[in-house]
């Protein structure tokens, strides 16, 4: 069956201490998960399981992004996570930067064509 992309949520999330990337891009997708309650797959007649979901991580140091503690953030579904360069690093005058993290959860099933 075809891979269908059917939503996308968009999240931001910050360290404003500690330069935790890992921790900004959980905060991200929380964001954009906590504020929404999607019964996407039950309105297909398929199980929450069934989801694919595939999250775009975007901060200033990518490789800092622990993408498998960000994918068990997710209550279910088929979890992908990938990070790349983007978000923002705020200097701050005493200590690390803030950083910034901006999240994409694209949210897909497998359907059949009609």
């Amino acid at each position: 069956m075809p891979k269908h992309r059917l939503l996308t949520e968009f999240g931001i999330g910050t360290s404003l201490r500690r330069q935790d990337y890992t921790a900004a891009a959980q905060r991200a997708v929380e964001d954009a998960l906590w504020r929404n309650s999607i019964n996407l797959a039950e309105l297909f007649g398929q199980p929450k399981e069934a989801m694919l979901i595939d999250v775009e991580i975007a901060v200033q140091d990518p490789r800092a992004v622990d993408t498998a503690q960000v994918a068990a953030v997710f209550p279910y579904g088929q979890v992908t996570v990938t990070a790349d360069t983007g978000g923002l690093d705020v200097p701050r005058p005493d200590g690390p930067p803030t950083v910034i993290a901006n999240a994409a959860i694209h949210v897909s099933l497998d359907l059949e064509p009609k």
